[in-house]
């Protein structure tokens, strides 16, 4: 049982860290948001909200710069003042933000923050079990191999969910009438629009799946839904 316990302690240390993480996420959120009101969006919601066969589809504004859409660990949906403000500007269209909206709809309906604390917490105690063993062979560097490890896995955990929600949104955007078309032309300007530089890292470490890769993934899906027997 004493060779568990570091284990078994790795593990609750995990579970504590993403519930404060959690807590201070949405004490952040509760202070710096607002529900969104904007007719046209709006609209757009009311559709997702028929598809869903739900009262409604509520949506928040986040007040940071940033460009970004997020589903909160209790299943509100937000985009950023950022990412609004390039939808005022006409950078983004009005079905393009409504895409993030599905996809953040996604991570809720799909339990992916319930999972990710369940991932974060498995992680934690690999993190502690690898680190024991390999010590054993490698003295003083078996903490740092089992954090790139570890890393390696959470960044292939991320992507397999960005992966689901991307296809729940095609699939919400689909039955609204609306179709894939504007999460692929979003795809298209996010590099552009968040400037991001993630291109220069090897794709196994990054948390989102290439932008490439998303709409070769969005594709596959319309062909297999186009010859799909009606």
């Amino acid at each position: 049982m004493l060779k568990l316990a570091p284990l078994l302690l790795a593990l609750f240390y995990g579970l504590a860290i993403y519930h404060f993480s959690a807590w201070r996420t949405r004490r952040e959120l509760d202070a710096k948001s607002t529900r969104l009101a904007d007719p046209a969006l709006k609209s757009l919601t009311d559709r997702f909200a028929a598809a869903l066969e739900v009262p409604s589809v509520p949506v928040h504004i986040y007040e940071i710069d940033p460009i970004n859409g997020l589903a909160a660990p209790d299943g509100r949906i937000f985009i950023t003042r950022g990412f609004y403000n390039k939808y005022r500007a006409g950078e983004v269209s009005r079905d393009e933000i409504g895409s993030v909206i599905a996809h953040e709809l996604g991570h809720v309906a799909l339990g992916h923050s319930r999972r990710r604390m369940i991932d974060f917490s498995g992680q934690n105690a690999l993190r502690t079990a690898m680190a024991m063993v390999i010590s054993r062979f490698i003295p003083g560097v078996g903490p740092m191999i089992a954090n790139a490890l570890t890393s390696l896995l959470a960044a292939r955990l991320s992507r397999a969910d960005e992966y689901e929600a991307d296809a729940y949104a095609a699939a919400l955007l689909t039955k609204a009438g609306i179709g894939v078309e504007p999460q692929k032309s979003l795809f298209r300007k996010l590099d552009a629009l968040t400037a991001s530089n993630a291109g220069a890292m090897p794709a196994w470490f990054l948390s989102h799946p290439k932008t490439v890769e998303r709409i070769k993934a969005l594709e596959v899906l319309e062909e297999k839904w186009r010859v799909a027997p009606r």
